[in-house]
Protein backbone atom coordinates (compact mmCIF):
# COMPACT_ATOMS: atom_id res chain seq x y z
CA UNK A 1 0.00 0.00 0.00
CA UNK A 2 1.38 3.86 0.66
CA UNK A 3 3.78 4.71 3.19
CA UNK A 4 3.80 8.56 2.75
CA UNK A 5 0.48 10.37 1.75
CA UNK A 6 0.58 14.45 1.03
CA UNK A 7 -2.90 15.82 1.34
CA UNK A 8 -3.05 19.69 -0.05
CA UNK A 9 -5.32 21.73 1.95
CA UNK A 10 -7.10 25.40 1.18
CA UNK A 11 -7.74 26.62 4.94
CA UNK A 12 -9.54 29.43 3.28
CA UNK A 13 -12.61 27.35 1.85
CA UNK A 14 -14.18 25.48 5.12
CA UNK A 15 -14.88 21.94 4.64
CA UNK A 16 -13.00 22.08 1.04
CA UNK A 17 -10.51 19.25 2.22
CA UNK A 18 -12.21 17.46 4.67
CA UNK A 19 -12.95 14.21 2.82
CA UNK A 20 -9.63 14.32 1.11
CA UNK A 21 -8.09 14.01 4.75
CA UNK A 22 -11.15 11.18 6.02
CA UNK A 23 -9.55 9.49 2.63
CA UNK A 24 -6.00 9.80 3.55
CA UNK A 25 -6.80 8.99 7.24
CA UNK A 26 -8.66 5.34 6.26
CA UNK A 27 -5.61 4.91 3.98
CA UNK A 28 -3.09 5.70 6.54
CA UNK A 29 -4.61 3.29 9.36
CA UNK A 30 -4.81 0.53 6.60
CA UNK A 31 -1.29 0.73 5.67
CA UNK A 32 0.72 2.45 8.62
CA UNK A 33 1.21 5.36 6.38
CA UNK A 34 2.59 8.86 7.90
CA UNK A 35 -0.02 11.78 6.60
CA UNK A 36 1.84 14.77 5.18
CA UNK A 37 -0.65 17.86 5.45
CA UNK A 38 0.35 20.98 2.92
CA UNK A 39 -0.72 24.35 2.66
CA UNK A 40 0.21 26.60 -0.34
CA UNK A 41 0.93 30.26 0.01
CA UNK A 42 0.78 32.71 -2.64
CA UNK A 43 4.50 34.17 -3.78
CA UNK A 44 4.14 36.53 -0.25
CA UNK A 45 7.77 37.10 -1.04
CA UNK A 46 8.03 37.75 -4.93
CA UNK A 47 9.29 41.77 -4.94
CA UNK A 48 6.34 42.96 -7.30
CA UNK A 49 3.93 41.18 -3.94
CA UNK A 50 5.70 42.15 -0.55
CA UNK A 51 6.36 45.91 -1.58
CA UNK A 52 2.63 46.29 -0.97
CA UNK A 53 2.63 44.54 2.70
CA UNK A 54 4.76 45.47 6.18
CA UNK A 55 7.58 44.41 6.38
CA UNK A 56 6.91 41.74 8.88
CA UNK A 57 3.19 40.43 6.78
CA UNK A 58 4.42 37.63 5.26
CA UNK A 59 6.14 36.24 8.78
CA UNK A 60 3.17 36.45 9.96
CA UNK A 61 1.58 35.40 7.40
CA UNK A 62 3.04 32.00 7.58
CA UNK A 63 2.79 32.25 11.73
CA UNK A 64 -0.81 32.13 11.29
CA UNK A 65 -1.40 29.78 8.91
CA UNK A 66 1.11 27.26 10.72
CA UNK A 67 -1.28 27.52 13.42
CA UNK A 68 -4.37 26.94 11.52
CA UNK A 69 -3.09 24.13 9.80
CA UNK A 70 -1.73 22.54 13.25
CA UNK A 71 -5.56 23.17 14.57
CA UNK A 72 -7.27 21.39 11.69
CA UNK A 73 -4.68 18.66 11.52
CA UNK A 74 -5.83 18.20 15.52
CA UNK A 75 -9.06 18.49 14.63
CA UNK A 76 -9.33 15.61 11.31
CA UNK A 77 -6.38 13.29 12.04
CA UNK A 78 -5.80 10.90 15.16
CA UNK A 79 -3.14 11.59 17.52
CA UNK A 80 -2.24 7.90 17.00
CA UNK A 81 -1.41 7.98 13.34
CA UNK A 82 1.81 9.74 12.30
CA UNK A 83 1.47 13.25 10.39
CA UNK A 84 3.35 16.32 9.88
CA UNK A 85 2.41 19.89 8.71
CA UNK A 86 3.75 22.45 6.45
CA UNK A 87 3.32 25.39 4.85
CA UNK A 88 5.15 26.81 1.91
CA UNK A 89 5.09 29.25 -0.61
CA UNK A 90 4.42 29.27 -4.77
CA UNK A 91 2.53 28.44 -7.71
CA UNK A 92 0.47 25.87 -6.23
CA UNK A 93 0.35 22.88 -8.48
CA UNK A 94 4.15 23.13 -8.84
CA UNK A 95 5.08 23.63 -5.06
CA UNK A 96 2.68 20.67 -4.46
CA UNK A 97 4.86 18.23 -6.68
CA UNK A 98 8.22 19.66 -5.47
CA UNK A 99 6.81 18.82 -1.84
CA UNK A 100 5.25 15.39 -2.30
CA UNK A 101 9.09 14.90 -4.13
CA UNK A 102 10.66 15.91 -0.68
CA UNK A 103 8.54 13.93 1.79
CA UNK A 104 9.32 11.07 -0.76
CA UNK A 105 5.16 10.38 -1.14
CA UNK A 106 3.66 7.63 -3.49
CA UNK A 107 0.37 9.16 -2.92
CA UNK A 108 -1.42 12.55 -3.43
CA UNK A 109 -4.73 12.96 -2.18
CA UNK A 110 -6.22 16.03 -3.66
CA UNK A 111 -9.76 17.63 -3.43
CA UNK A 112 -11.34 18.86 -6.23
CA UNK A 113 -13.45 22.10 -6.95
CA UNK A 114 -16.73 21.74 -8.47
CA UNK A 115 -16.23 24.17 -11.94
CA UNK A 116 -18.26 24.26 -15.56
CA UNK A 117 -15.90 23.58 -18.67
CA UNK A 118 -15.87 27.58 -18.83
CA UNK A 119 -13.91 27.70 -15.62
CA UNK A 120 -11.43 25.25 -16.47
CA UNK A 121 -10.34 26.86 -19.77
CA UNK A 122 -9.96 30.07 -18.15
CA UNK A 123 -8.47 29.58 -14.89
CA UNK A 124 -7.32 26.26 -14.67
CA UNK A 125 -7.17 23.62 -12.25
CA UNK A 126 -5.14 22.43 -9.29
CA UNK A 127 -6.00 19.24 -9.15
CA UNK A 128 -6.00 19.02 -13.02
CA UNK A 129 -2.19 20.29 -13.36
CA UNK A 130 -1.65 18.01 -10.93
CA UNK A 131 -2.52 15.12 -12.53
CA UNK A 132 -1.38 16.18 -15.32
CA UNK A 133 2.14 16.40 -13.77
CA UNK A 134 2.63 14.19 -11.24
CA UNK A 135 5.19 11.01 -11.62
CA UNK A 136 3.38 9.41 -8.34
CA UNK A 137 -0.51 7.80 -7.97
CA UNK A 138 -3.02 11.13 -7.45
CA UNK A 139 -6.40 10.49 -5.69
CA UNK A 140 -8.48 13.53 -6.42
CA UNK A 141 -12.21 13.13 -4.42
CA UNK A 142 -14.78 15.42 -6.26
CA UNK A 143 -17.56 17.42 -4.24
CA UNK A 144 -20.61 16.04 -2.98
CA UNK A 145 -23.21 15.88 -5.22
CA UNK A 146 -26.64 16.83 -3.31
CA UNK A 147 -29.40 14.97 -5.38
CA UNK A 148 -32.73 16.52 -4.69
CA UNK A 149 -35.16 13.28 -3.05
Amino acid sequence: MYRQILVPVDLNEEGFADKAVEQAVWLARQSNATIHLLNVLPGIHMSMVSSYFPKDAARKMMQDTQHQLKAFAAEHIPDELMHHQYVSEGKTWSTILEHAERVGADLIIIPSHKRSRLDKVMLGSVAAKVVENSPINVMVIKPQVHLPE
